[in-house]
């Protein structure tokens, strides 16, 4: 959020020019015989230049030339106004559909969640890349595992690569893996432990991984297969940016699901947000690199062919909490509207704090993030059963965003 600097209008500064012709009140010529009694002229005297049709020189009146001035100014001030009222009407343009669009979101944060629009103990969290690689130690293992007992959080999305852009996996990143996952299966029954998969993809700068190479989709796929052969409860995908409507990523995905289902594995990805008006991310798409949003059929796409979907609510701009949470209470209506009911559907969290353009800190709160699902659940499917949401992320979560997730949710 950059301020806008101060600006200086130069003509405001600039001294005025003076036209040496105009300040002199002395007339150039010879000094002029007095008039007749009768006001008559000489009958010998030439008759006096028109004077007052000219602008400028030896014999001009001053007068003449000041009112020539006057009417040009008049006409730099009009044409000032109307510069003016045309940037008004434009901004005016502009700013319309933003504010409405607004307005609406802080309307849809209104009214009370329903009774039973709590944790199901389907929720889960994003886990950094200390947990796997040494970095982590018993007493921290246990002070988790104290922690999480008293949430409805089930499913541990662990860093675990990031991927090549080729796809593969170095075992090198993940030594501690194994005995992360002894100790949650053994301080926590029931709690799952998912390798979070990640990458960045080429779709807006020239590097990055290709989904549209067969060869680096293989790639990831036998990455999948190797972090269950390491024990493992499932694999979490999380490849961005992902625009719209990818069919290599839904390809990829069908053979993911190929490797996890016959071994009873979960396959779980972080999706991007759904279109908060139709086509949004089509005409974000004319003017930028970055789309941002899926289309909700896309977002059904991908929904039907996992076994859990996480949404990324969160780095959404919104400057305030009650239009934050009006977009969380849409976005959670919009997700489930087209999630299956035998997929599990996770909303994001943010158990962060930052403060820029894509996500204001004092706006997207955990609180207002819960209430938003609260009400989108609530009016859309109160009784989906496969339902939770997702922290992200633990290593920069505050007390305030695990006691507003408590009291909000788990209560």
């Amino acid at each position: 959020m950059a301020t806008d600097p101060e600006t200086t209008d130069p003509k405001a500064t600039e001294p005025m020019a003076t036209d040496p012709e105009t300040t002199d009140p002395k007339p150039a010529g010879p000094t002029a015989e007095p008039a007749a009694a009768d006001g008559a002229r000489d009958p010998q005297e030439p008759p006096a230049p028109d004077q007052e049709s000219g602008t400028a020189g030896a014999g001009g009146k001053p007068e003449a030339e000041g009112g020539a001035e006057t009417t040009e100014h008049t006409r730099r001030r009009t044409r000032g106004r109307r510069i003016r009222r045309t940037a008004l009407a434009v901004l005016l343009v502009l700013l319309l559909p933003l504010l409405t669009a607004e307005t609406a979101l802080r309307v849809n944060y209104l009214g009370d969640p329903a009774d039973g629009t709590h944790t199901r103990n389907r929720d889960a969290i994003w886990l950094g890349h200390a947990w796997v690689d040494g970095r982590k130690d018993d007493a921290d293992l246990t002070a988790l595992a104290r922690s999480l007992k008293t949430t409805g959080i089930r499913d541990l999305y662990v860093h675990t690569g990031p991927l090549e852009h080729d796809g593969t996996l170095p075992e090198s990143r993940y030594p501690e893996a194994r005995r992360l996952i002894d100790a949650v299966h053994r301080q926590l029954p029931g709690v799952r432990v998912q390798a979070f998969l990640g990458d960045v993809l080429a779709t807006e700068g020239p590097d990055g991984m290709r989904l549209a190479k067969a060869g680096t989709r293989a790639a990831v796929v036998d990455s999948a297969r190797q972090v269950l052969d390491a024990g493992y409860d499932g694999v979490h995908l999380d490849l961005e940016p992902l625009h719209s409507d990818d069919g290599d990523y839904l390809s990829l995905l069908d053979d993911v699901r190929a490797v996890t289902r016959p071994r009873g594995a979960q396959l779980s990805v972080a999706a991007h947000q759904i279109d908060p008006l139709p086509s949004l991310h089509s005409v974000f798409g004319l003017f930028t690199k970055h789309p941002k949003w899926w289309s909700q059929e896309f977002f059904g796409q991908v929904a039907r062919r996992v076994d859990q979907i996480a949404v990324m609510s969160y780095d959404t701009a919104q400057p305030l909490e009650g239009t934050y949470g009006g977009y969380v209470a849409q976005q959670t209506s919009l997700a489930l509207e087209v999630t299956p009911p035998t997929t599990h559907l996770l909303m994001g969290l943010p158990f962060y704090y930052e403060s820029n353009f894509d996500h204001w800190g004092h706006a997207e709160t955990v609180a207002a993030a819960v209430r938003g699902v609260r009400l989108g659940l609530s009016r859309t499917d109160a009784d989906r059963e496969l339902f939770g949401v997702a922290a992200y992320i633990d290593f920069a979560a505050t007390e305030t965003n695990w006691a507003e997730y408590r009291e909000g949710w788990v209560r």
